[in-house]
């Protein structure tokens, strides 16, 4: 693609890089064969190529953002099903996220768009806050059908049955091990802890049993994802500088092999980290930080899990987007479940978003509904006993449209090593494995 930003322009790093990508895209099209938006508006202008259109006249004429351009690029799930598409390696995520930001400072939203920016940004990054906001939604959630405005009403029907208490394992803290083999940091996160304590949990139990130390730092919390694809800039380069700086302090007080992040939507962001600060005087410890930021899946296959028997149990393997396509990770969490005993099944739209996307199931509830209502027809059509994934927003989205009990990966493989029944299955009413587990001795 012809780009014609001036010298001057490119001056700044942010339009720079947008001309890079920008010139990288051949306008082939496609992206709009796996792009969600695309498939279920049918619109040119909800596809990759008609966004990246739209971003390229805003930024070369330095336009104020308009209504259209803003509606367009604010449908994006940032699922990148168009990066793992694109033959030609454009870099759709940097592009968008850099447009995201450009319209946060130029463009003058509604105030009830603002309103709702402000509270959502405010709240889900901080557990404790989260925690109070989902106890009145519960409270609230009997009048969800009286509320005007589908976003109010898409944020009260998101509350849990259950508010979790909260776990300690999540305060900072040391999990030591008799026969070492490494040691990493746990990225413990912001909404999960609120949201599914049993993760965590979980994952402590799974990577200490063969010979992880693991490391909760001080310091360290929300990766900064949900303000970051809002667009504020300043409030999420400050939270994800807060965990540059506590797991930079961990590398350099004791080593650290990997830092470990079990929701694949905050692992896309803390692996960009690099990026991000490409220009910042924490470039050096945030390079640092990427280099070793791994998926849990990444790290359980480096461990070297044993090989379980057959139990019979058939699980529906939900990919996260942010797994599959941000970080490219297709078959570690298939491998291990299949390893570990279960018989694994993929849906026919693997590939395609659920519509939970951080906080695009409270922003654009009609479109993350039907893309919800489409994942959830072809999960349950596979007739698992479970389905798994590998982030907690995915989870949620599911799972508040199935009967059929969602658990993350790692309390599977935790389960099937010597662990506890993972909550989820032992719930009243819970949809029942027909085979139950038969743990593997590690």
């Amino acid at each position: 693609m012809q780009t014609t930003f001036t010298p001057e322009q490119l001056k700044d790093p942010g339009i720079q890089r947008s001309n890079e990508i920008l010139r990288s895209c051949v306008h082939c099209g496609f992206c709009t064969a796996t792009c969600p938006t695309y498939q279920v508006l049918g619109d040119e202008l909800d596809s990759p190529r008609g966004r990246i259109y739209l971003i390229k006249d805003m930024l070369e004429n330095e336009r104020k953002p308009d209504e259209k351009t803003v509606k367009h690029i604010d449908r994006c799930l940032s699922c990148l099903a168009c990066m793992t598409t694109c033959p030609s390696g454009v870099h759709y995520m940097h592009l968008v996220d850099h447009a995201r930001a450009y319209i946060e400072k130029n463009y003058d939203r509604p105030w009830s768009d603002r309103a709702l920016r402000w509270m959502l940004a405010r709240i889900l990054p901080y557990p404790m806050r989260f925690r109070v906001a989902l106890l009145g939604a519960k409270i609230g959630r009997p009048f969800a059908r009286f509320m005007p405005d589908a976003r109010l009403r898409a944020m009260l029907e998101m509350a849990p049955k259950k508010i979790p208490p909260v776990s300690r394992n999540d305060d900072p803290q040391t999990f030591t091990v008799k026969d070492k083999k490494m040691r990493v940091a746990l990225m413990t996160g912001c909404a999960q802890k609120a949201l599914n304590t049993d993760i965590n949990d979980a994952t402590i139990r799974l990577l200490t049993r063969f010979g992880a130390e693991v490391v909760v730092a001080e310091g360290a919390g929300c990766c900064g994802a949900l303000t970051h694809h809002m667009g504020k800039e300043k409030e999420s380069h400050a939270t994800a500088a807060k965990n540059i700086r506590a797991w930079a302090g961990e590398i350099d007080k004791g080593g650290l092999d990997a830092i470990v992040i079990n929701t694949s939507g905050c692992g896309t962001t803390v692996k960009d980290y690099g990026h991000m600060f490409r220009n910042d005087p924490l470039a050096e410890d945030a390079a640092r930080v990427s280099a070793i930021a791994m998926d849990v899946s990444e790290l359980l296959m480096k461990l070297n899990l044993p090989e379980g028997a057959d139990k019979g149990t058939k699980v529906a393997y939900h990919a996260a987007c942010s797994l599959q396509h941000g970080q490219q990770i297709k078959t570690y969490p298939k491998d291990l479940l299949k390893k570990a005993g279960f018989t694994v099944l993929e849906p026919a739209d693997s590939h395609l978003c659920c519509g939970s996307a951080g906080t695009y199931n409270l922003m654009q509830p009609e479109i993350s509904k039907q893309l919800k209502s489409r994942k959830v027809q072809t999960l349950e059509a596979l007739t698992p006993d479970i389905i798994a994934a590998g982030n907690i927003g995915c989870m949620m989205q599911i799972g508040g449209g199935t009967d059929v009990p969602i658990v993350h990966t790692v309390e599977l493989l935790d389960w099937a090593t010597g662990g506890p029944q993972p909550p989820a299955l032992t719930a009243p009413g819970a949809h029942q494995p027909k085979v139950p587990i038969l743990r593997v001795a590690p």
